[in-house]
């Protein structure tokens, strides 16, 4: 069993969609940021940097901070949705920090100066918007001539995906990106993640230990 700490955030959705796609018994507890429970003393033995998502296995005893940890501790430890081979799994590894590095801060810094903080600081605002759409970009390239991001369905994708779920609030026109749109509408069909990216908004349980 695990326990997964989550919230309404394309990170916390990450880990709900790996979570469903492997099909395994898990227990999630909402981490209600805007409540600060993210500061929680029993939350921050789970998690010390105080970020959602995080997850204990019980199987284990192990706790994983990091939604990039997280995805790769899964995939590992069931032995799906990662590469193998040296090659695929550098690929991955690639694109995965990728997202963690750029994709996902990047639009996070949009979404806090265009949507939440219009016309706070034009040049921020400005800035974030022209970086969301050449990383854009740099994804619709990527997927040019195949269906997903490096070549099978991975965690890369699950970790890509929340973050596109929100092309609006980051004024992007995905018609303007076709193989992201593409991407976007092929892994927006499939039942596990419909189902994961849902769990954040259902449950209400705050952990006690």
């Amino acid at each position: 069993m695990i326990d997964l700490y989550t919230w309404t955030t394309p990170n916390g959705r990450k880990i709900s969609i790996m979570l469903e796609e492997l099909g395994v018994d898990y227990t999630a507890h909402a981490i209600d940021i805007g409540k600060d429970e993210q500061f929680a003393p029993e939350f921050l033995k789970i998690s010390p940097n105080n970020k959602i998502p995080a997850i204990y296995d019980h199987e284990t005893g192990q706790s994983v901070m990091e939604s990039g940890a997280i995805l790769i501790y899964l995939a590992e430890k069931y032995g799906k949705f990662f590469p193998t081979d040296v090659a695929g799994r550098t690929k991955a590894m690639e694109w995965l920090m990728w997202q963690m590095a750029g994709f996902g801060p990047m639009l996070g810094q949009t979404h806090h100066f265009a949507k939440y903080n219009p016309g706070v600081s034009e040049y921020a605002e400005e800035r974030f918007k022209a970086e969301s759409k050449r990383l854009y970009g740099v994804l619709d390239k990527q997927l040019e001539g195949q269906d997903y991001i490096v070549g099978d369905y991975s965690i890369v994708d699950m970790a890509c995906w929340p973050w596109a779920s929100r092309y609006e609030w980051q004024q992007v026109d995905l018609v303007k990106f076709p193989n992201v749109r593409a991407w976007y509408q092929r892994i927006a069909e499939r039942p596990a993640v419909q189902r994961g990216y849902h769990v954040p908004m259902k449950v209400n349980e705050i952990p006690t230990g």
